[in-house]
C-alpha cells in the first residue's frame, strides 16, 4: 500500500491536470473497432444496443488501416462479477492482422453467467494473451469497476460531444432563437451552460459555451443506476475523498474518475516491465466503435494495452422520459409542434432509443402512428414529418419506441385538434366598441389553443394584439381611435382550419357624457358614472381634488372610480355638491355629488371553530386556526369602530368571497350577541346555513340599517370533513392499514408523516368506504383535505389490530431482500398509495372485515 500510494496520487493528479486543461479529455483518436449484436433475429449496430443478454452473438471486427505496421492482439474477455474469475475458454485471441481477421472478423457468444464484457488491444509479444487472462482471472474486481465506469463514461462524453456541436454548428444570425436552442439542449443532455457567455458579442458565444468542459456535465442518476459505485478498500477511499478535493476536481466534470482508480490499481498490482493499461472511451457511430485514448500508447516495454468496455450484460430499461409540464395541452395542428421532455439524457445523447413513433388516438377508436426523433435542440420528441389530418376534438399522443432490442413506452400527451370554433362576444361588450378610443373585447369560445392570430377586416386587415387569461377566454384589444361608426368584422384564424372564424359588430359613436359621483362619508374613493369617461382628466368638490383610478363598463354606460388622499370625514351626507371635471382636451363639465351616510366600521378581534353542540368532537384536528369546519360553529368578536358603539340594529353579512352563498347576522335572533356596547360576538354553523355543499374562504362585513355595507374582513376557510369511524391495522408495522368511514372523497390525500412521503392520494370520484393508508405511528395520521389541500390536518383514531400477533423474530428468519410474498397472487396486497376498492353494498357495515381476508394477508 504504502509503495502504490504515490502511483495511485500521482494517477490522480495528472488525470486533474487533463480535467482542467483547456481542451477536453481523452482527446487522442485510437483505433476503431466495427461491432454487431444478433439477438434472435435482429442485427443491431453497437451504437442502437442497450445491453447485451447471455446467448447473443457479437460480430467483432478490428478496423484498422493497411498501412498498420504494430501488430496488436485483440482479446475479448467476459466476466462474471468481482468475486468470481471467468473460465479460460471466455477469452478469445484474434490476430489482428491475419486475412480471416481484416475480411471477416471473429463472432463471440455471450456466455450464460456472463455480466461484463471487455476488449483488449495489446501489441503482439510473447505470451501476452496468457498475460492477458491471467491478469484478468486474478483482478476480475479491477476490470469490473473499469467496464462499469468507461461505460459511464463514454456515455457522458456522447452527451457533452453532441451539446458542443449544436452550439458550434447552430445557427446564430438570431441570436434570440440560438440562445434558446443551446438552453434546450443543455436541458435536455444534462448540461450546466454558461449564462455569462450569452453577455458576450454573437461571434464569440459558440466558443465560450464550448470551453471548460469540465464543469458541464450534471449527474445524470439513469445512467448511475446501470454502474456500481467505486470498489470498496482503503485506496479507493482515499481516490474517493482526493476526488472531492479541488486537486481532483471536486464538484466539477469528472465522469472518468472511476476508471481512472481501477487503472491505478491494476497499474499497481499488475504493472510488469512488459504492461501497462490504458482506458479507452467507446464512443459509436452506427456499428463502428471510435475509441478515444487519454494517453499515447507504447509499443515499447512496457507496452500499452488498450481496455475498451462494450455494452452492459443483463437486463435493461429505457431511462424514463417525463413530459414537462403534464397539464400541458398541445394544439396537433401547430406547427413546429415539440412533445417537450426532460429526465432522460441518454434518449437524446445516445443512438439506443430507436424507431420512436407517436402513437396518436382519438374518438370513434381513431388511432394512427406518426414517425418521430428525439431532438435535444427542440427540447423534447419532435413528429419526422407533417401530421396528416385529424379529427377535431380531444387527443392523446403517446411515444412509442425500441430502447435497444427492447420495446418502451414513454410518455402520453394531451392534444387538440382544431375545428371551427363557436365564439361569443362577452353581453357587456355587445356595445363596448366606441370610435375615438382603443376598446377591450372579452370573446369566449371551447378553447383559444390553436388560435393562430386575430385580426380586424378590411381592406388591408389590422391584426390584433390578444391574450389568453383562461384556455376558453381571449381578451382582445381594439384600436378605434380611427375609425368610423358601423358595422365591422373581426376574423379568428386557427391553425389547421382552411376559413376563419368572423364576428360581426357594430362601433358606435358616443359623446362624453356625465351622471353622477357617489361615495360614502369617509370614503378616499367615488364613483364617477357616465360615457366616454376616458377622456376625464380629474375633478374637485368640496375642496377635495380627485384623479381617475380604474374604468371600467357595466352595461350601457361606464364606471371610473376617483382616488384622493384627503380626508372626506368631513362631508355632510345628504347635503347637495357640485363637482367640476376637467377632461383632457380642456373642457369642464357639472356633475352633481350623492353624499350618503358613512359606512359602518368594525375590526375583528378574535376567531374560532368549536364544535357543534350535537356531534361528538372530530378526531381531525384542523392544522391551520384559518380553517373552519362546516360541521361545528364560527365564532368570532366585532369591535365597533364607527359608530363608537354598535347599534343594535345593525347587522353583520358572513359570504362566500365568490359569492356563492351567504347569510346575515342580527341582535333580533340571537346570532349576535353584545358583549358590551362596543363588542359583539357573532355564531354561524356553517352546515344549517349554507348546507353541505359549502366550503371555501368567507367574510364578514358590518351592513347598517340602511343597508349601507362596510368593509369585508377575511374569516377564514370553510372546510369538509370526512366521518372517520375506525382504523384497523396488521401488528406488522410494514404493511398497510384500512381506514374506513364515509365521504372520503374530501380527501384530498392522507399519509403516515407530516412530509408525505409515500402519500395515498384519493382520486377525484371516490365513492369508497374505506381507504388503504400507511401504517400509522402512534395511531397518528395526517390529511390534506380537498377543501384546503395546502394545510396538514391531524387525524388520531384508536389502532384496532387484526390478525395474529407475529411468530417471535428468535423462531424466524427472514430475508432481507424483500417480505415473502403470498402464496395465492389474488391475495396480494395492494400499494399504500392506491385507495382501496370497496365493493360493499351502500348499506353494508364495514364494521365486520373479513377474517380470511386478513389472514391472508397476515
Amino acid at each position: 500500500m504504502r509503495r502504490t500510494l504515490p502511483l495511485l496520487l500521482a494517477a490522480l493528479v495528472s488525470f486533474s491536470a487533463l480535467l482542467h486543461a483547456d481542451g477536453p479529455a481523452f482527446d487522442l483518436a485510437g483505433p476503431k473497432v466495427d461491432v454487431h449484436v444478433k439477438r434472435g433475429d435482429i442485427t443491431l449496430p453497437v451504437g442502437q444496443t442497450a445491453n447485451l443478454m447471455p446467448g447473443d452473438r457479437l460480430w467483432i471486427h478490428p478496423d484498422l488501416p493497411e498501412s498498420q505496421s504494430a501488430h496488436f492482439v485483440l482479446v475479448v474477455a467476459f466476466l462474471r462479477g468481482a468475486t468470481n474469475p471467468p473460465p479460460n475458454d471466455w477469452f478469445t485471441r484474434v490476430e489482428t492482422w491475419t486475412r480471416a481477421a481484416r475480411e471477416e472478423g471473429v463472432f463471440v457468444t455471450v456466455p450464460k453467467e456472463a455480466q461484463q464484457a471487455l476488449v483488449f488491444l495489446a501489441p503482439e509479444t510473447g505470451g501476452d494473451f496468457a498475460t492477458l487472462r491471467r491478469a484478468v482471472h486474478d483482478r476480475p474486481g479491477a476490470f469490473v469497476r473499469a467496464a462499469q465506469d468507461l461505460q459511464a463514461a463514454s456515455w457522458e462524453r456522447m452527451r457533452l460531444d453532441d451539446y458542443i456541436n449544436e452550439v458550434k454548428t447552430g445557427n446564430q444570425a438570431d441570436p434570440k432563437a440560438y440562445k434558446e436552442r443551446a438552453e434546450l439542449s443543455a436541458r435536455s443532455l444534462g448540461i450546466r451552460i454558461q449564462q455569462q457567455c450569452f453577455d458576450r458579442p454573437v461571434e464569440q458565444q459558440a466558443s465560450c459555451l464550448s470551453q471548460h468542459t469540465e464543469g458541464m456535465v450534471l449527474d445524470d442518476a439513469n445512467a448511475q443506476n446501470l454502474v456500481g459505485q467505486i470498489a470498496n478498500g482503503s485506496t479507493a477511499d482515499l481516490m474517493n475523498q482526493i476526488s472531492y478535493s479541488h486537486l481532483g476536481g471536486g464538484g466539477m466534470y469528472s465522469p472518468y474518475i472511476g476508471a481512472i482508480v481501477d487503472m491505478a490499481k491494476i497499474l499497481s498490482s499488475l504493472h510488469t516491465a512488459r504492461f501497462q493499461y490504458i482506458p479507452a472511451l467507446a464512443l459509436p457511430t452506427k456499428d463502428t466503435l471510435n475509441l478515444r485514448l487519454n494517453e499515447p500508447p507504447s509499443f515499447r516495454d512496457p507496452k500499452s494495452v488498450v481496455v475498451v468496455a462494450l455494452p452492459p450484460v443483463g437486463p435493461s430499461k429505457a431511462p424514463p422520459l417525463h413530459p414537462l409540464n403534464p397539464n400541458e395541452t398541445l394544439c396537433a395542428q401547430k406547427p413546429e409542434l415539440v412533445f417537450s421532455a426532460d429526465n432522460a439524457p441518454l434518449i437524446f445523447g445516445t443512438a439506443i432509443a430507436r424507431e420512436l413513433k407517436l402513437r396518436i388516438e382519438g374518438p370513434s377508436n381513431f388511432s394512427i402512428d406518426i414517425p418521430a426523433m428525439a431532438d435535444p435542440a427542440r427540447g423534447g420528441v419532435v413528429p419526422s414529418s407533417d401530421l396528416p389530418k385529424l379529427p377535431g376534438g380531444e387527443l392523446t399522443a403517446t411515444v412509442l419506441g425500441k430502447w435497444g432490442f427492447d420495446d418502451f413506452e414513454g410518455p402520453r400527451y394531451k392534444m387538440l385538434s382544431a375545428a371551427p370554433g363557436k365564439w361569443t362576444v362577452a353581453s357587456d361588450d355587445q356595445s363596448a366598441l366606441i370610435v375615438g378610443r382603443d376598446d377591450t373585447l372579452h370573446i369566449h369560445g371551447d378553447s383559444n389553443l390553436c388560435v393562430s392570430k386575430i385580426e380586424l377586416a378590411g381592406d388591408k386587415p389590422l391584426p390584433l394584439t390578444w391574450k389568453s387569461p383562461k384556455p376558453e377566454t381571449m381578451q382582445v384589444d381594439v384600436p378605434m381611435k380611427d375609425a368610423t361608426p358601423g358595422p365591422i368584422s373581426i376574423r379568428i384564424h386557427q391553425y389547421g382550419v382552411e376559413k376563419p372564424d368572423v364576428i360581426s359588430l357594430n362601433a358606435y359613436a358616443e359623446a362624453a357624457s356625465l351622471d353622477s359621483i357617489s361615495l360614502n362619508v369617509g370614503d378616499q374613493t367615488a364613483t364617477l358614472k357616465g360615457t366616454r369617461l376616458d377622456e376625464v382628466a380629474k375633478a374637485s368638490f368640496g375642496k377635495i381634488d380627485w384623479s381617475p383610478d380604474k374604468l371600467s363598463r357595466v352595461q350601457d354606460f361606464d364606471q371610473l372610480t376617483l382616488k384622493t388622499a384627503a380626508s372626506t370625514s368631513e362631508l355632510d351626507p345628504g347635503t347637495r355638491l357640485s363637482a367640476k371635471v376637467s377632461l383632457r382636451d380642456g373642457r369642464e363639465l357639472k356633475v352633481p355629488v350623492h353624499v350618503d351616510l358613512p359606512r359602518p366600521q368594525v375590526s375583528l378581534m378574535s376567531k374560532g371553530a368549536q364544535d357543534a353542540d350535537s356531534t361528538t368532537p372530530s378526531p381531525v384536528h384542523m392544522g391551520s386556526p384559518d380553517d373552519l369546519p362546516l360541521s361545528g360553529k364560527v365564532v368570532f368578536f366585532l369591535k365597533s369602530e364607527v359608530p363608537q358603539k354598535f347599534p343594535r340594529n345593525q347587522k353583520v353579512e358572513v359570504a362566500a368571497d365568490d359569492g356563492s352563498f351567504s347569510t346575515t347576522l342580527s341582535l333580533a335572533d340571537g346570532s349576535l350577541m353584545l358583549e358590551d356596547a362596543r363588542t359583539a360576538i357573532g355564531t354561524v354553523e356553517p352546515m344549517a346555513k349554507f348546507g353541505a355543499s359549502a366550503f371555501g374562504p368567507i367574510s364578514a362585513r358590518a351592513v347598517s340599517a340602511d343597508g349601507v355595507p362596510g368593509g369585508w374582513m377575511h374569516l377564514g376557510t370553510i372546510v369538509r370533513v370526512p366521518t372517520f369511524r375506525d382504523l384497523r391495522c396488521p401488528h406488522s408495522t410494514a404493511k398497510p392499514c384500512t381506514l374506513s368511514g364515509s365521504n372520503l372523497f374530501l380527501v384530498d390525500s392522507i399519509a403516515a408523516t407530516q412530509d408525505f412521503s409515500n402519500a395515498t392520494e384519493v382520486p377525484t370520484g371516490f365513492t369508497g368506504a374505506q381507504l388503504t393508508v400507511p401504517h400509522p405511528v402512534n395511531g397518528t395520521l395526517y390529511l390534506k383535505l380537498r377543501d384546503d389541500p395546502e394545510i396538514v390536518q391531524t387525524l388520531s383514531l384508536p389502532v384496532t389490530p387484526i390478525g395474529p400477533l407475529p411468530v417471535p423474530a428468535a423462531a424466524v428468519v427472514e430475508p432481507k431482500s424483500a417480505e415473502p410474498k403470498s402464496a395465492d397472487p389474488k391475495a396480494e396486497a395492494k400499494p399504500a398509495d392506491t385507495p382501496a376498492k370497496s365493493d360493499a353494498k351502500p348499506d353494508a357495515k364495514p364494521d365486520k372485515p373479513d377474517t380470511k381476508v386478513q389472514r391472508e394477508e397476515q
